[in-house]
């Protein structure tokens, strides 16, 4: 079967702007895909070990080893790809090097080819995710996955990573890399295939949002969703937001003296520009989401955890992505 056969998307690349939690979101998406009896393989291409440190895991290799058990009983299987490793394994497979392939990397021309070369290296650590997403199912399951999600680049680099054809262009316009360049972008253009962008209610992560989801059609590729993450409830109604504009700041002190706390002007002063600082950012998260409606693209949120992330928070995430249908 070609990666390309089936119009269900298997293949769901994540990215965002640095800091947004791209990785939390792509391990929560992760878990909310693999339902019962469900295989879903999680992939990071940048080395940083995210994934590890997500499940709270020993580092990955480039085995594929399971990391977590989904929402509905199935498993998340984990898998670092390296480029070097990969180029390796790829030069194995068309050229039958052998020992030969030892000697390249022992002269350095591993670490030329990966790190000279940015768009040959894309085209290897995209190939892994793509050679996954093509498995057939065979004899044994644990060959197969139900789906994959690709903890990929940040936005400022996601078209160069997805638009490996033009990287390649001027270094392979023939031969096996050509050919691995045309079947990846025929994956990535297929419905098999969704890009979910990842950011915060702030003015820069917003706006790379936008910038990506434009980018992103250009390549004729498909935006899935946008994952607002770090959503926080306000404790002020609108109408208390609103009435801080104007408030006079005195009958609040008595009120507070009569409730038996010990306050004057210095905290009431501060208390009521703190309200007034919740106002301003409110105003403004009101603001970059109306930006982001604006695009038309299915929109969810995940809560700030006050605790940080845990299993626990983990699970709460993929639950939160599950109830809100974006799986």
């Amino acid at each position: 079967m070609s990666p390309t056969a089936s119009a269900a998307p298997r293949l769901h690349v994540i990215s965002g702007k640095g800091g947004t939690g791209k990785t939390t979101v792509a391990a929560a998406m992760a878990m909310a895909l693999a339902g019962e009896g469900q295989r879903v393989l999680l992939c990071e291409v940048e080395g940083r070990q995210g994934i590890s440190q997500a499940f709270d895991v020993p580092r990955l290799g480039e085995e594929e080893t399971k990391v977590a058990r989904g929402l509905g009983g199935g498993e998340v299987v984990g898998l670092s790809v390296d480029a070097k490793a990969a180029l390796m394994e790829y030069l194995q497979l068309f050229y039958k090097l052998g020992r030969a392939g030892g000697l390249l990397e022992r002269f350095g021309v591993v670490d030329f080819a990966t790190t000279i070369a940015p768009g040959v290296r894309d085209v290897l650590l995209i190939g892994k995710v793509y050679e996954a997403v093509g498995r057939t199912p065979g004899k044994k399951r644990g060959d197969t996955y139900d789906a994959v999600v690709l903890d990929a680049p940040p936005t400022g680099r996601i078209g160069r990573f997805l638009n490996v054809n033009h990287e390649v262009a001027d270094l392979a316009k023939v031969g096996p890399v050509r050919q691995q360049a045309d079947s990846i972008t025929e994956l990535l253009r297929s419905p098999q295939t969704v890009v979910h962008l990842v950011t915060l209610l702030e003015e820069m992560p917003v706006q790379e949002t936008l910038e990506a989801v434009e980018q992103i059609g250009d390549l004729g590729m498909r935006v899935g969703s946008i994952v607002v993450n770090q959503v926080r409830e306000s404790p002020l109604s609108d109408a208390a937001l609103a009435r801080l504009d104007d408030l006079d700041p005195a009958p609040l002190e008595a009120h507070l003296g009569e409730a038996g706390l010990r306050v004057g002007p210095v905290l009431v002063d501060g208390l009521v520009q703190a309200g007034r600082d919740l106002g301003a950012r409110v105003a403004l998260e009101t603001e970059e989401r109306g930006a982001l409606s604006a695009v038309g693209l299915p929109t969810y949120d995940l809560p700030l955890l006050p605790q940080g992330l845990d299993a626990g928070g983990l699970r709460e995430l993929a639950t939160a992505l599950h109830d809100q249908g974006a799986v």
